[in-house]
């Protein structure tokens, strides 16, 4: 058999196995609603690996969408561009760009993620402070080589892929609309083309689309028997812990603060939750079923940003989470889910971020 034809039955294998587990029991998953939305997911996410990490070459590496309105996982926001680039440690880089109207955009090493995997841990991260910006919003970055003083991020022997966060403050998904420019290449560039694809290189491939998709399903933690998760993560159904900094948690962004909990409501309840946006460069929450994927912000009022916020007079803010229109400002629309997820982050915020507040009210008591 040949390597090509080994690595295709490997990712017909992990497939099976990440629906019968990842779409099961051991991930409790029960009902018809958890089952469609589980091979939702697995779906994505062997659309990612397709998009970004079949044909992956630090030597020559182009920027890929990490995830879009129709391919969603890891946490995805209605109102940010993210891509991600293959590159090596001992590589230098020059990335050219524009901001385009991002109100905060930063580049973040992922360290560990060679062949597809999940990457160990974030290792540097620069924003828009930390680099010049041009009159017209174009920027010029090295990443990686010898240091330099400004414009400057460098990399560690095990950096594996780049990660870029572009943040827009829209009444519209800057998601579904927005076109952000941006290059890279290497500055120490092999001699000559890459080789043919041939059987090898084929199945490494395809071999990376596997891993992909084992490292984001069947490899990562069962509900059942996950370690306790960071302080920003609620336990407790309606409430949410006070907004953090995740640190170098993998995939996360180093200039955020988060608070995630979970909505549990009955089907004539509704959540308020109540807060104030800080002073920072970009804030927003946004809802997502139990797969960390966003609901249907282009066709249903599922986040909300600064932009998209109805202030109380004393400039706080009081959103209803429900299963229908409540006819009052900052409806979050559940799509009649009895559970799922709201993440709120804030992006370098001055000082702390004050608590929010949660609510459980009758739904026929909210407009009155």
């Amino acid at each position: 058999m040949s390597e090509t034809r080994a690595a295709w039955a490997g990712l017909l294998e992990v497939l099976a196995e990440a629906g019968e587990r990842f779409a099961g029991e051991e991930w409790m998953v029960v009902d018809d609603r958890d089952v469609a939305e589980a091979h939702r997911t697995i779906a994505h996410i062997l659309q990612s690996g397709l998009v970004s990490h079949a044909e992956f070459d630090p030597e020559r590496p182009v920027w890929r969408r990490i995830v879009t309105p129709t391919r969603k996982f890891s946490g995805d926001n209605a109102d940010a561009v993210y891509f991600e680039a293959p590159i090596r440690g001992d590589r230098t880089y020059r990335i050219t760009g524009n901001l385009a109207g991002a109100v905060y955009t930063a580049f973040t090493v992922e360290a560990g993620a060679f062949d597809g995997s999940y990457p160990d841990r974030t290792d540097g991260v620069l924003n828009d402070t930390q680099f010049d910006i041009a009159a017209d919003g174009s920027y010029e970055i090295v990443l990686g080589g010898e240091p330099r003083d400004r414009n400057w991020l460098g990399l560690s022997a095990d950096a594996g892929r780049l990660t870029s966060r572009h943040y827009f403050e829209w009444a519209s998904s800057a998601a579904a609309e927005v076109h952000v420019p941006l290059t890279i290449s290497n500055l120490d560039p092999p001699d000559g083309p890459p080789p043919p694809w041939d059987d090898a290189l084929v199945a490494a491939a395809i071999g990376r689309v596997a891993t992909h998709v084992r490292s984001k399903t069947i490899d990562g933690p069962r509900p059942a028997v996950r370690t306790a998760p960071p302080d920003w993560v609620g336990r407790i159904p309606n409430g949410f812990p006070v907004p953090q900094a995740p640190g170098d948690l993998a995939l996360s962004a180093a200039d955020a603060h988060y608070s995630l909990g979970r909505w549990l409501l009955g089907p004539d309840e509704a959540l308020v939750v109540t807060g104030r946006w800080p002073e920072c460069r970009f804030a927003s929450v946004c809802a997502w079923n139990r797969f960390q994927q966003t609901l249907d912000y282009m066709n249903r009022p599922v986040s909300r940003n600064r932009a998209t916020t109805t202030l109380e007079p004393d400039g706080s803010f009081r959103m209803v989470v429900a299963h229908a229109d409540p006819g009052v400002p900052n409806w979050i629309d559940t799509e009649g889910r009895p559970s799922g997820t709201l993440f709120f982050r804030f992006f370098l915020p001055e000082g702390d971020v004050e608590p929010l507040g949660a609510e459980v009210v009758p739904f026929a008591e909210i407009g009155t």
